[in-house]
């Protein structure tokens, strides 16, 4: 079997990727946030130039699937129109994760990074290099990937490197700015990017590289957070969909609560100011609903990369999840929909599954080529 095509960089707006099922465009939301009117035209759109389907993802982006190419140049003079897009370059360098339940400062930081990534001195980041915002305590997103990351200490904020323990002290939202910008400087210049245009912060200091003293600390990063569920969440609600797939017709409900709504990186979205629960049979407000047990994939024929299909396979799993365990059914080793640990992954290869336990789609199974009912047996063993 040949390994999955690690393309290096995400779909975007401006650089589509083609699927089984046609072009999937991302949107990348400024500060990882839509106004109710951009959701209600999002869906729009979606019907319109697509499947009718609004995937939030894994790195708190939004994205259209089944877009044909010759509806590809529309979609962008209407995402252009909603306010959505910037210029092609800015807009590929748009890789931030905020916290979605966040303090002013957060989007405060976020900006002064946009604003700094906009320089030249920058195009040569990786695409998939990203930016972590996440200064509340306790820590929203320290399961999310990031290169670089604001997080919160005892102590106050910090800028830490991936693949550090701990970070630098930091004294103030300019100089997490500041110095944030510089420990990217520092990753082009010191040789974070390989020739083919890649390169992981982790994967360069594992490679021996050290960070200069002014970029590094001994302060560890406060403690995380549960990972969020459906329901309220604060003074606002997360709302949730089967394998992060919001139909037109619930995002367009979402938007007719009138406030914004923010994308997170748990593919839900959050809604800050809403204090009535918005009614759809596509929204999973309830955190024990079974289908929130298990993660999946586009799977095949969607991924032209995936030999398996998924969302049957996870929906007929999902009654067997024990409750506070999270299973993976993935269409392939890169895990895309969940790159993190599951206590049971499915991983299709060849037409079959491997099963992996206590781990990731990429870490070595105990059992290859499982059919889909030969399953049920092995995990009831």
């Amino acid at each position: 079997m040949s390994a999955p095509l690690v393309k290096g960089w995400c779909p975007g707006a401006f650089r589509p990727m083609m699927s089984g099922d046609g072009l999937v465009v991302r949107v990348r939301p400024p500060l990882g946030e839509v106004s109710a009117t951009q959701a209600a035209g999002l869906a729009d759109l979606a019907e319109r130039h697509g499947s009718g389907v609004i995937e939030a993802t894994a790195r708190a982006n939004l994205q259209l699937r089944g877009v044909s190419e010759s509806a590809y140049p529309a979609l962008i003079q209407d995402l252009r129109a909603l306010g959505l897009l910037g210029d092609a370059d800015s807009e590929a360098r748009r890789n931030l994760v905020l916290d979605p339940f966040r303090a002013p400062k957060t989007d405060q930081i976020a900006r002064g990074f946009l604003d700094g990534l906009s320089r030249t001195e920058f195009s040569a980041l990786p695409g998939k290099f990203g930016f972590v915002v996440d200064p509340g305590t306790p820590r929203r997103l320290a399961g999310i990937s990031g290169d670089i990351r604001i997080e919160s200490s005892a102590e106050g904020m910090i800028l830490r490197a991936d693949g550090c323990a701990t970070g630098r002290l930091l004294g103030d939202t300019d100089e997490a700015i500041a110095l944030g910008l510089n420990l990217a400087r520092w990753f082009l210049t010191s040789g974070g990017v390989g020739a083919d245009g890649r390169g992981r912060m982790a994967r360069h200091l594992d490679g021996g590289t050290a960070l200069p003293d002014a970029l590094s600390g001994d302060v560890d990063p406060s403690p995380a957070a549960p990972e969020p569920q459906p329901g309220r969440q604060g003074h606002g609600v997360c709302v949730a969909a089967a394998f992060g797939q919001f139909t037109s017709g619930a995002l367009r409900a979402l938007s007719e609560t009138g406030g914004p709504i923010r994308v997170t990186p748990y593919r839900m979205l959050y809604l800050p100011a809403v204090t009535d629960l918005p009614d759809h049979p596509d929204l999973i407000l309830d955190p024990q609903d079974a289908l929130r047990r298990v993660q999946a994939c586009t799977g095949a024929p969607g991924c032209p990369q995936a030999t398996v299909q998924t969302r049957d396979l996870a929906r007929r799993l999902a009654l067997s999840v024990p409750e506070g365990q999270c299973w993976h059914v993935s269409g392939c080793a890169k895990g895309c929909a969940y790159p993190r640990f599951a206590d049971l992954t499915l991983v299709g290869r060849d037409g079959a599954f491997d099963l992996v336990k206590q781990g990731t789609p990429w870490d070595d199974p105990i059992r290859r080529g499982l059919s889909p009912l030969e399953i049920d047996t092995e995990i009831r063993s």
